[in-house]
């Protein structure tokens, strides 16, 4: 039975990750793709799906491992090398001390989450750059790209989220989000069936007054006082009517 349900919440993944590689052109032939790892259950699980995938495509493309070993404290650095190695990929683990950074620039009681994310991306570029990724992957699910959403809304007053595909602005690179359909919660299930060494974040994963954990929570009470709620607020985003919004650059008013 209980191989069943993995075998279950496997193929669902697999088949919500290859609608969106179709819907979005994320992957193709000859890509070489960085899946960017950082040792929770989300890029354990984009690993997992894509290596698979990777059996199982029609056309070729390269998959390399890479983590970004910030250096914060008590940092378990031999989880990773231990769990790639035995998975027999290629991979690169890349040492930044940004945690002293992020600690010496964010004032105590504040999020450190926008400075942290700006340092690592820039980080994970560079690297993209330095082995000549043609796509960067990162593990951000349906709710990541819902909460995002309502936080753009609610405190920074515009329609705004994180696309399963996008080029950065100096042209240079593609970022995807393979885990763009997949639902957190069969994320997280896969997670615990797959027995993922899991490595906790005690940056921003520790922090008890992000907006975004607020956010999640409203989310949450709506799906459990109206299921299928959260469905919809997803579907809403791949359905846009420009002419019933207020964004004049997005339709010309003037012409009707």
């Amino acid at each position: 039975m209980e191989t069943q349900l993995q075998d279950s919440i496997h193929k669902k993944l697999v088949k919500s990750v290859w609608n969106a590689v179709n819907d979005f052109n994320l992957i193709e032939a000859n890509d070489k793709v960085m899946v960017c790892l950082s040792g929770g259950k989300d890029s354990y699980t984009m690993l997992s799906v894509l290596m698979h995938m990777q059996n199982a495509s029609p056309f070729p493309f390269e998959i390399i491992a890479v983590n970004l070993d910030q250096k914060q404290p008590d940092y378990p650095e031999h989880i990773l090398p231990n769990y790639l190695n035995a998975l027999g990929i290629n991979y690169k683990i890349v040492e930044k001390d940004t945690y002293s950074i992020v600690m010496d620039k964010v004032p105590e009681g504040k999020t450190m989450c926008s400075i942290c994310s700006r340092l690592r991306r820039g980080n994970l570029y560079t690297i993209a750059e330095e082995i000549g990724a043609t796509k960067i992957a990162l593990g951000h699910h349906r709710e990541d790209i819902i909460e995002t959403f309502f936080l753009n809304v609610l405190f920074s007053g515009k329609i705004e989220t994180m696309p399963p595909k996008y080029r950065t602005d100096n042209n240079k690179h593609t970022v995807i989000r393979p885990l763009a359909y997949c639902k957190e919660a069969d994320i997280a299930q896969y997670a615990v069936e797959k027995q993922f060494p899991i490595i906790p974040c005690n940056l921003c994963g520790s922090q008890d007054n992000m907006q975004r954990q607020n956010i999640k929570m409203m989310l949450q009470e709506w799906e459990t006082k109206h299921p299928g709620r959260t469905e919809v607020i997803f579907n809403s985003l791949k359905n846009i009517s420009p002419t019933h919004m207020l964004d004049r650059k997005l339709f010309d008013f003037e012409r009707i």
